[in-house]
């Protein structure tokens, strides 16, 4: 697999450019906020994603190792494909879409142009564990849950088959309990625990 190229830029164009390599013209597909920065003529390093299909291998731009890592991570999730994952990264930077998804933030990650309300919320569900640590954002107060973790524990919850009125009982318990500061996994784990108490 192809990880990074250093060469000179040969062409710009809307959506790709070509990256001569010692003679050989690579074509690199990438976001407007990667091809802004190229310069026909000038020398460049870009962070490659390699991908592989039974009719073609295509491979993405990025101005950074961490833009390419998220690129891939991003398509772990159900229904995000190569498309969505790169105007992510073209329209979010990549430490607000790491926070958005450890926080649990849907609205943030809705503002992805072709991610709507459910998308962001399977995203949020399949990439909470897999973000790691993240920079802190503005600072919360004591005793605050990341926005929207109520819907997202609700969903979880029925996703593996409890019913909504149940969910509800959970999340009115976890509310009341008030613990400080934990992450959607950690709520939704917390209300597995207290319905199988029943």
């Amino acid at each position: 697999m192809i990880a990074s190229l250093t060469g000179t830029v040969a062409s710009v164009g809307e959506s790709y450019a070509v990256i001569d390599v010692n003679g050989v013209g690579y074509a690199v597909q990438g976001g407007s906020g990667t091809l802004a920065n190229l310069k026909i003529g000038s020398n460049v390093v870009l962070h490659v994603s390699t991908i592989v299909r039974e009719d073609s291998i295509t491979l993405h731009g990025f101005n950074s190792a961490t833009e390419r890592d998220l690129f891939e991570l991003l398509q772990t999730a159900q229904k995000i494909g190569p498309r969505i994952a790169r105007d992510a990264i073209d329209s979010l930077r990549p430490d607000v879409i790491r926070r958005a998804i450890a926080t649990g933030d849907t609205a943030t990650l809705s503002r992805i142009p072709g991610v709507g309300k459910k998308s962001a919320e399977r995203i949020v569900l399949d990439l909470a564990d897999k973000i790691g640590p993240v920079e802190p954002g503005l600072p919360h107060q004591a005793g605050s849950r990341p926005g929207g973790w109520r819907v997202q524990v609700g969903q979880g919850l029925q996703a593996l088959g409890w019913s909504a009125k149940e969910a509800e009982t959970a999340i009115e318990k976890l509310d009341a309990e008030g613990a400080d500061g934990q992450d959607v996994p950690t709520l939704l784990k917390q209300a597995i625990r207290l319905l199988g108490k029943r």
